[in-house]
């Protein structure tokens, strides 16, 4: 007989009367069992333990807490190497946390059961920890898991989605869009603080029991996490995960490498995206533009107030006070700060798509420094503000053009700041809701004016789709990819800030014109753009990959 002192003052009794043959016996679950993954629930005196070690060169996990018990013990003190790196050791004392790591080990062999070996005398020593880990680990060896959650996929003529939901503003439209085409679809909501935690896991795991899905669906890789503990629990369940880029993928992606899979399918709204993406090591990559919710943006959308009507209009913001946070919060490194301006200025007529590339081949001294900084995320950061503040200049400079003709301009209080010194001044409005307030007030503009991000230069934005749904007529700035979606008589669009004045003259004095390529466009966006459209496209390619 043993006793063992824990805590530095309770004892108990670890041996009694049968000595080892007591840890022994609890081996004897091991009979006939096949594919499993043993979990010893304590180490206790060793005994059990090196006898599985002797008859099993698999893997293993030992749940052991008891910091003061190993100190007396030493059980696994001189375990051999080639034993320590096959054992999974876990001692947090939250036994929840326990499972889900034992729930990831399982997922990185194949999905085995789990099978508790029991020591007697830890289940009398915290009856609550062990004894929750013993229910729980018993259960998953009677139950496989696996075996249900991984099942074949698009065997139905319906599809059924698992949407990854965010506050993210287009979720609502695929959503709709979801509703509109009478697709099958759960929602599993992802809180700011959820992304790779227990309960989201649990509950994709429910999903994929009870509805049993044929993909996941997110935007921007949100719910996505970096350390891929979502993308390995996809992949065990074969599960594929489809995640639409409505925003510059390379701003996001470059933090999510270890989330390559051939489970994973990237959608981009920039066709200039597709072959970057795949050099990333993205097996499956597909050009999928953005779109509109006709039952949203439509010309009854609402009576507009008096204020808004117009005859010439921008929407947009500044991006003044978004690159000055940016500025304020990265700490550049200043040689990067006193350059920064002159490679805004520069990317604007570039036609290199990535800034890290442009920053490669025309500025390689600031590109030297960039690539000495000290994260992925302060890399980004540095991207994202040349994209910022090129976009800045961008409409800045196309949108003082408009100022002869007193537009009104609806966004943030940096444009005021932008034009306080012009003579002609706009009227400003304060930004709009997008849901509730710009569909109706696209209703009312003679002319909605429109140019794009630097973040996308060969792609279109949201405008081009919702203003014409709304049955507005825009003038655009022209971007490469819109060849494949309008007609030339569709869409009306200047290649040089020089052909605005005299664009805008014009279709302000020809209201049967702008009427005429107001209705081909909507005509062509119903036809062709809406979100189900892009929704029925996705699926396409879904199916075309994991049939």
């Amino acid at each position: 007989m043993l006793d063992i002192q824990v805590h530095g003052a309770k004892s108990f009794l670890a041996l009694g009367r049968g000595g080892a043959e007591r840890e022994l016996n609890a081996l004897a679950v091991l009979t006939n069992q096949e594919n499993c993954l043993p979990v010893f629930l304590g180490a206790g005196l060793g005994h059990a333990l090196r006898a599985f070690i002797h008859n099993h060169d698999g893997p293993f996990a030992v749940v052991e807490k008891e910091h003061d018990l190993q100190t007396q013990t030493r059980s696994l003190a001189h375990l051999p190497e080639d034993v320590r790196k096959r054992m999974l050791f876990l001692d947090d004392p939250d036994p929840q946390n326990v499972l889900v790591a034992l729930t990831r080990w399982q997922s990185s062999h194949q999905g085995q059961r789990l099978l508790p070996i029991v020591l007697p005398f830890y289940q009398r020593l915290d009856s609550t920890y062990y004894g929750f880990l013993r229910k729980e680990l018993e259960a998953s060896a009677r139950f496989d898991f696996w075996s249900r959650a991984v099942q074949p996929r698009f065997q139905q003529k319906q599809t059924r989605l698992l949407l990854l939901t965010s506050k993210y503003f287009l979720m609502g439209e695929v959503l709709r869009a979801c509703q509109t085409m009478g697709l099958e679809h759960r929602l599993i909501t992802i809180g700011d603080d959820s992304v790779g935690q227990e309960e989201f896991v649990q509950k994709i795991l429910h999903e994929v029991v009870t509805f049993k899905p044929d993909f996941c669906l997110t935007l921007n890789h949100m719910g996505v996490d970096r350390e891929g503990v979502l993308m390995d629990l996809l992949t065990r369940l074969q599960l594929p995960l489809a995640s639409w880029f409505v925003d510059n993928p390379h701003l996001i992606i470059h933090l999510y490498t270890r989330c390559i899979s051939p489970w994973a399918c990237l959608f981009t709204w920039d066709y200039d995206n597709v072959t970057s993406l795949k050099a990333l090591g993205f097996p499956h990559v597909f050009y999928l533009p953005l779109g509109t919710d006709p039952d949203r943006f439509h010309p009854h959308a609402g009576q507009a107030p008096a204020a808004w009507k117009s005859r010439l209009s921008f929407v947009g913001n500044s991006m003044l006070y978004k690159v000055g946070g940016r500025l304020k919060s990265a700490h550049f490194p200043r040689e990067m700060t006193l350059a920064f301006q002159e490679i805004a200025r520069a990317f604007i007529h570039s036609k290199e798509r990535s800034v890290r590339d442009f920053l490669a081949s025309d500025f390689p001294e600031i590109s030297a420094r960039y690539e000495t900084l000290a994260s992925n995320e302060d890399k980004l950061a540095y991207e994202t503000a040349i994209t910022w503040q090129a976009t800045r200049l961008y409409r800045n400079a196309l949108v003082a053009r408009l100022l002869p003709f007193h537009p009104t301009i609806v966004g943030d209080t940096g444009w005021r700041i932008e034009f306080r010194n012009e003579r002609d001044q706009p009227r400003y409005l304060p930004e709009l809701n997008y849901y509730s307030e710009l569909p109706v007030f696209y209703t009312c503009q003679d002319i909605s004016f429109n140019c794009t991000s630097q973040q996308m230069k060969g792609a279109v934005n949201q405008r081009i789709f919702d203003c014409p749904a709304a049955g507005g007529f825009v003038l655009t700035d022209w971007r490469e990819q819109m060849e494949a979606l309008f007609t030339p008589k569709e869409m009306v669009c200047y290649h040089e800030a020089d052909e605005i004045p005299d664009l805008v003259r014009f279709y302000l004095d020809n209201g049967k014109e702008r009427q005429r390529f107001a209705a081909k466009a909507r005509k062509r966006v119903l036809a062709c753009h809406t979100w189900a459209h892009r929704l029925k496209t996705l699926i396409a390619h879904m199916r075309e990959v994991y049939a």
